[in-house]
């Protein structure tokens, strides 16, 4: 189910039911109530349990939509695809405007902001199922020439260093216990990489079409990505991740009040 259809729809009713209320029925309720009163006390007449609902929650639907459609919208990690950079469990907040304002539901571009950055964390719309929101890092630019071989990355036929940070004791103990840690060099953006030894990878080498992005997850070994499906349309787009604000794994209990306020990069 849509959620922003639903925020839409629910603030336009409740708005209608308001507005309508006050320009059509009010004044006739006043009048019906004062005829064959003598006061000076203006009349007081109770509304409608419907109208007084909506008044209610009118202003309440109207700024969560404003909120969540054009500044900052919460999601929730599901997966280790991002690992080590993001954990299962992470609550983040994504940028909405970073890229552009769009209207809700349409998904029209409306004014023009910014442009997604190679490196930037960004949750999109997978393009095999846009109900889907995926999150992943941007490696490609459009018209970029990108190669990978193993757990080598070349972009414009530049090998994008890494340097051995060591071995990853998991962010429980247990998931992606083993594996190895680099620090991958992105064309001077310095971020986190995952490696399994003896992972399966998907080796390939593309070409970024014209308002496309090409996307990969840290996890390099248990991420799908760009180099399974394809590229990211720029309107598949929702926005840039930038800070977790809560991380609570419910499946496994575990409550991370160390990783609340830590920014995305």
């Amino acid at each position: 189910m849509d959620f922003t259809l639903l925020l839409v729809l629910g603030t336009v009713a409740t708005g209608l039911i308001w507005l309508t209320d006050s320009l059509v029925f009010k004044q006739a309720r006043i009048r019906r109530a004062a005829t064959g009163e003598v006061s000076d006390q203006p009349v007081v007449v109770p509304e409608p349990l419907l109208v007084d609902y909506a008044k209610s929650f009118f202003p309440v639907l109207l700024i969560v939509l404003v909120v969540r459609s054009f500044i900052a919208e919460p999601f929730r990690i599901p997966s280790g695809s991002m690992m080590p950079t993001l954990l299962v469990g992470d609550f983040i907040l994504v940028n909405k405007f970073s890229y552009g304002l769009r209207l809700p539901v349409l998904d029209t571009k409306i004014i023009p902001v910014g442009e997604p950055q190679r490196g930037d964390v960004v949750v999109f719309r997978y393009p095999n199922d846009p109900k889907v929101d995926y999150i992943k890092r941007i490696i490609g630019l459009p018209g970029d020439h990108i190669r990978v071989v193993g757990n080598k990355l070349w972009i414009n036929g530049v090998l994008q260093p890494e340097t051995y940070e060591g071995i990853y004791p998991g962010d429980d103990g247990m998931r992606m216990a083993g594996a190895s840690v680099y620090q991958e060099d992105l064309m001077g953006l310095k971020h986190a990489v995952l490696f399994e030894k003896d992972g399966y990878t998907r080796d390939g080498e593309w070409v970024v079409p014209p308002h496309s992005y090409f996307a990969m997850g840290d996890n390099r070994d248990n991420s799908n990505d760009s180099r399974y499906w394809g590229f990211v349309p720029e309107q598949n787009l929702v926005g840039k991740a930038f800070i977790i604000w809560l991380h609570w794994d419910w499946k496994d209990g575990k409550f991370d009040a160390s990783r609340i306020g830590q920014g995305i990069h």
